[in-house]
């Protein structure tokens, strides 16, 4: 009687025991392969890069899950604790997800991280600015937009690195513009898109950077001054997807693909025959691509495949009348990129760049001048005021030592002191070292085999005290 008795005791302690790895097990249910995306009730607006009301920064918006086996069906909400949650970024273990978020309507945007088996979330940044558009790096890092205020550069939304934890905090970007929609590449570099607001505002463009802030360099712009707004993600067969909107009707998206080889000569339009809007695109391992689409402005973004291929969209996965949907993620193992060396030294205050022809120029932008006018003197601008003026060598080289993490542009000036051409906004971090082939050259060339007269001297000190210069001149002998 009494082993009858242990042995039933011993039966209902396993039972129980298994139905709590049960409960646990269900709690902790993987989410591989289920799709993630930001939704919002309020109707999506055009874009307004600078100040990011109602784009970057969206009310009520809401992070939720959907099983892609299951299309048409409810969807999961996952932020549920949040006022607001956007721009979902999952880990390349495919087991947490980066977002940023409002906890309450008045705190500002922050980055969270979500462990996607228990759905528990932590602050990763603790700031008083607005922070947002993070993404993963390789091992333990993130990068992500921060509010600058009150920034000495006159820059809009900079870009910083830091740890899981939030520390090792780091500025990379340096510079009068505002950076945002931020991707890392397999090769480890972070794509992001680049918006000049100061003293101007420009058109964006995605440039590339390394983690550490250096090796800065146009990617893709559109040569008509077309609008881009969200991510550029690489495809499985070596291709960059992202949305453009024409500039004269900035509500509307397409789909675009550019090689990663070639990303400035290779642009080709995924859905330029298809009626419609395209609002976000993520790329999947089966080479189709997840979309936020909608047939007329009067209608809501719902969620769709895409097939680059045949350009046909499938039915919608989710579609609601009284949400859009905005971006779409792949809950999934996907490629860590390669974490790059820095060449960054933070005792040396100092960069080097050598340009080995100002007189090199693009043969298509040659084409708008009817002869392009010879450089004679170059000039280094600050944010504020010229930096100095200087002759290059004989064979149009110059190499200059400028201060670190210090914005400045170089014009060329003809005999006559006119200015020919001015390059975008550069920084140089510690320790960087840098090359431009010319000051009009086609950004894909690369520099010819040969030692630039400039080097056989010591680089020129930037920024010069202009009191002590005659007209600003600077003494290169």
């Amino acid at each position: 009687m009494n082993r009858k008795r242990a042995t039933i005791i011993f039966s209902l302690l396993m039972a129980f025991g298994s139905s709590g790895f049960f409960f646990s097990s269900c709690k902790e249910k993987s989410m591989d392969g289920m799709i993630i995306f930001t939704r919002t009730t309020g109707k999506a607006e055009n874009v307004n890069y600078i100040t990011g009301n109602l784009w970057r920064y969206i009310p009520q918006a809401q992070i939720v899950e959907l099983d892609p086996l299951k299309p048409g069906a409810s969807v999961k909400i996952l932020t549920s604790d949040f006022y607001s949650a956007r721009s979902p970024q999952i880990s390349y273990d495919g087991e947490n997800m980066l977002f940023c978020a409002q906890q309450k309507q008045t705190d500002p945007w922050q980055i969270w991280e979500m462990d996607l088996k228990n759905l528990k979330s932590r602050q990763v940044i603790k700031s008083k600015e607005n922070c947002t558009d993070p993404a993963y790096l390789p091992l333990g890092r993130l990068v992500f937009s921060k509010l600058s205020v009150d920034d000495k550069l006159k820059s809009g939304h900079s870009l910083y690195t830091c740890n899981m934890d939030g520390s090792e905090l780091q500025r990379i970007t340096f510079s009068p513009h505002t950076y945002f929609a931020s991707n890392v590449l397999s090769d480890g570099r972070i794509l992001t898109i680049d918006l000049q607001v100061y003293p101007n505002s420009g058109n964006p463009m995605y440039i590339i950077l390394r983690p550490d802030g250096t090796k800065t360099e146009l990617f893709y712009k559109d040569p008509e001054g077309n609008i881009l707004s969200g991510q550029g993600l690489e495809t499985a067969n070596g291709r960059i997807v992202f949305i453009e909107s024409d500039k004269e009707r900035p509500s509307t998206g397409n789909i675009i693909s550019i090689s990663y080889n070639r990303p400035l000569h290779s642009k080709v339009s995924l859905t330029s025959e298809t009626k419609g809007d395209f609002h976000s695109v993520f790329p999947q391992h089966s080479g189709k691509l997840l979309v936020s689409y909608r047939k007329s402005e009067s209608d809501r973004y719902g969620l769709y495949e895409f097939d680059p291929d045949t350009k046909v969209l499938s039915k919608a996965l989710s579609n609601n009348n009284d949400f859009d949907v905005l971006e779409a993620v792949k809950a999934d193992k996907h490629e860590r990129p390669k974490k790059l060396p820095s060449e960054v030294h933070m005792d040396i205050k100092t960069g080097l760049i050598l340009c080995q022809d100002v007189n090199l120029s693009d043969p298509q932008l040659s084409g708008k001048f009817s002869v392009l006018p010879k450089i004679f003197n170059v000039e280094i601008m600050g944010v504020d005021s010229s930096l100095g003026v200087f002759q290059a060598k004989t064979d149009g080289s110059f190499y200059l030592r400028i201060s670190a993490d210090t914005p400045f542009q170089i014009r060329s000036l003809d005999k006559n002191g006119h200015v020919i051409q001015t390059c975008d906004w550069i920084w140089l971090r510690p320790n960087e070292r840098r090359g431009c082939v010319g000051c009009h050259e086609d950004p894909e060339l690369v520099p010819e085999n040969r030692i630039p007269l400039a080097v056989k001297k010591s680089p020129i000190s930037v920024p010069v005290h202009i009191k002590k210069i005659k007209e600003k001149m600077i003494d290169t002998e």
